[in-house]
């Protein structure tokens, strides 16, 4: 699946290209448009210190750029639209979690895989 647009924020000149964090929108040649979150690696640190913590919360995930300028933003978002854009609408969907994936349904998933690996393991 090709993109058609990535439309950037209209502030986007006067963001710090290398701490930051800003939602695009991702128009697909079949007329969809995902809201994407790119992010910078030093803005994770940046929001660790803000907070006080060692870690990153629990949270759908988002795309990572070393630097954000739009070329690198083209760049990342081009490889989560291979095989069929499977990454694209994963990280989209992952953004709801009422939505795609349901608690119970993950929780079934989880104990038929559990339930195949004891098996394996009782052989």
């Amino acid at each position: 699946m090709k993109i058609r647009d990535i439309e950037f924020p209209a502030y986007f000149d006067t963001i710090d290209k290398n701490n930051d964090n800003i939602d695009v929108f991702v128009t697909m040649e079949d007329g969809m448009t995902y809201t994407m979150v790119v992010t910078t690696p030093s803005n994770y640190y940046w929001y660790m210190d803000k907070e006080g913590l060692d870690y990153i919360p629990a949270s759908p995930p988002d795309v990572i750029v070393r630097t954000l300028t739009k070329e690198n933003i083209w760049k990342a978002i081009e490889t989560f639209t291979e095989d069929n854009a499977y990454w694209l609408k994963l990280f989209f969907l992952s953004g709801d979690k009422d939505g795609v994936f349901d608690q119970n349904i993950m929780d079934e998933m989880i104990k038929q895989i559990k339930k195949v690996n004891d098996e394996i393991e009782n052989m």
